[in-house]
């Protein structure tokens, strides 16, 4: 088969233009790596494929992290935002967590505008068909045209693309979503150059069109008054001139649950047509009936999909019921029963790589310089995929330029839970983030996801100078309130896009959990200890007797490159993580003394 072969070489390839792609070419092409995004349709660009909203329970804190880094998503939620609700408010600080309702169309519209005017960013409309190699080294990728791209890195994004096939009911098609077609070759041939390809499911609800829901039978969800955003650079005052919209809460009903519960086996999922296991945390409403059938009422969202438009979507009823039965739930509901759906629910199954077969860098085991971001590592969400986007591009470029990678710690965010939990676990569901996930959550609060982690933006090259010492007094301003020093003594304009009262928050609740704070310091130290101590590439565990054999296979399927990593393993014990450690030293003393 002949080629034609693009005359560019490009640093950096993306594969897959969602949320996860969108961080991973906007940050390799700001390290000034020259990146292509190559997608199958330009107009699809970072589309909000099930829900409108950006943020949520543990979801809003990465997208602090993400905005702390750098990254685009707090910037455009912030931009498209049509109502901000804080989560957990009557709980402690640790756990607050932002959300934003987004105009679907317009968080689309600013991000395919965005990265159309990034420099080194180029893009390209094709399906990736396979990657591109000479021998077993990767050199690019081909596409459906026959067209090869060649590039230092490949990072796939692919979201739920490879082999998608959506199910309504007893109705099936292939799809990367409704409507638009699936990858179909790329999956093959990873399968063929030695991953190990994983199948997971998820789905999306009926939409309502707005005309005909009683919203006076409805509780009224206003946006928070003030509003606050998601991005340090966002200029507050400015945001909370908009007009927000307001969204709707009601409930199904007994009418609902019988309904449903007479009907499952025309759900794609109970009728044995959906292998595959989907999000536990996020489940469609058969599953709610059939798990938690003592609970004959469940909450319903009505959020709005944008300012132009009468679109609803309805949180709460994921679905792979048939059609017809979808319009009977909907009829069941009071507040509802005289609207129409104007798209029905569906779920969706897709491929997927094991993330126990990445580094803790997002590369590829298998694969040199592959990188792989978002629901093909088993992720779900928004917020989870554009975080390892954005750590994808970091380390692509790091990695070609020969430089250590970039790895977050499970004490410093979200983002190094995240990825230590999907490499060192594995996924049987789709990963969903929550603050019960991090057990330094009280250090890893929204209020100071940039004292945490801006600092790496700097030394990266992504934030630029200029900014360093506004963000030194920041941090300056930070400990002063710490220590009680006056605020007044503070000049506003001079701190931004870091902001004096945001230093003061974040000390506040410093401050409020100093002595929980206190008690993990030990344990954290523990654990740079343990990361300090890496482990030999060629550490052959099966010669461990003392180990048990589930615990060698465990370390020999992960290569953990740390005693930290191994120690965050699944079922490994700090008895067995010390053993390697007394091995690896005798090791070392064993290779000194031949070399006396």
């Amino acid at each position: 088969m002949s080629y034609f072969i693009y005359p560019e070489y490009f640093d950096v390839i993306v594969v897959g233009a969602g949320h996860a792609g969108i961080e991973a070419a906007l940050i390799s092409a700001r390290m000034a790596a020259k990146t292509l995004l190559i997608t199958q349709n330009l107009d699809t660009i970072g589309q909000m494929s099930c829900n409108p909203s950006i943020g949520g329970t543990g979801k809003g804190q990465i997208v602090k992290e993400i905005d702390a880094l750098g990254g685009y998503m707090g910037i455009n939620a912030d931009n498209s935002s049509i109502n901000y609700h804080t989560l957990n408010t009557s709980r402690g600080p640790a756990v607050h967590a932002p959300r934003a309702q987004c105009d679907k169309k317009l968080y689309h519209m600013l991000a395919k505008q965005h990265i159309e005017k990034a420099r080194n960013l180029f893009l390209m409309q094709d399906e990736v068909a396979s990657l591109y190699l000479k021998g077993s080294k990767l050199c690019g990728i081909i596409t459906r045209r026959n067209t090869v791209y060649q590039s230092k890195t490949v990072i796939l994004t692919t979201g739920t693309f490879l082999n998608g096939v959506v199910y309504v009911g007893e109705f099936s098609s292939k799809g990367g979503r409704y409507n638009d077609p699936p990858s179909t070759m790329l999956s093959g041939e990873l399968k063929k150059s030695g991953f190990n390809i994983l199948r997971l499911k998820t789905g999306t609800p009926m939409r309502l069109n707005k005309r005909g829901i009683r919203f006076d039978l409805c509780t009224e969800q206003k946006s928070d008054a003030p509003a606050k955003p998601f991005s340090i650079f966002t200029d507050e005052n400015e945001l909370n001139r908009k007009k927000f919209m307001p969204c709707w809460i009601t409930r199904t009903n007994e009418k609902t649950f019988e309904i449903i519960s007479k009907n499952l086996n025309r759900s794609a999922l109970y009728s044995g047509r959906i292998k595959s296991i989907g999000p536990r945390y996020c489940p469609s409403i058969e599953d709610k009936i059939f798990k938690f059938p003592h609970h004959p009422s469940h909450h319903i969202f009505l959020e709005p999909e944008g300012f132009k438009t009468n679109e609803y979507y309805v949180n709460g009823l994921s679905t792979s019921l048939s059609e017809d039965v979808q319009r009977e739930i909907i009829k069941s509901i009071p507040a509802l029963e005289n609207s129409s759906i104007i798209r029905p629910g569906y779920a969706i199954e897709y491929d997927l790589i094991d993330p126990k077969d990445l580094n803790f860098n997002l590369e590829s085991k298998i694969m040199e310089n592959l990188f792989t971001a978002g629901q093909i590592n088993g992720t779900t969400g928004y917020e989870e995929a554009a975080a390892q986007g954005l750590m994808a591009g970091i380390n692509a470029v790091l990695k070609i330029r020969g430089k250590e990678p970039f790895i977050i710690r499970r004490d410093e965010g979200y983002i190094g839970v995240m990825i230590e939990d999907l490499i060192t676990r594995g996924v049987d569901e789709p990963y969903r983030m929550f603050t019960s996930r991090a057990e330094y959550r009280i250090f890893l609060r929204q209020d100071n996801a940039d004292l945490r982690l801006s600092d790496y933006a700097f030394k990266l090259g992504i934030f630029d100078m200029s900014l360093k010492e506004r963000f030194e007094r920041y941090k300056e301003t930070y400990n002063n309130f710490l220590s009680g020093v006056n605020s007044q003594k503070f000049n506003e304009d001079e701190m931004l896009p870091w902001k004096v009262e945001n230093a003061r928050i974040a000390a506040e609740n410093q401050k409020l959990y100093s002595v929980y704070i206190e008690r993990y310091k030990n344990e954290i130290e523990k654990m740079k200890k343990f990361e300090s101590i890496r482990i030999p590439k060629n550490f052959d565990y099966n010669d461990i007797n003392e180990l048990s054999i589930e615990t060698r296979q465990k370390l020999s399927k992960i290569r953990p490159e740390n005693l930290s990593e191994a120690y965050h393993i699944p079922g490994i014990t700090v008895a067995d993580v010390q053993l390697v450690w007394v091995l690896i030293e005798k090791m070392r003393y064993e290779r000194n003394r031949r070399s006396n």
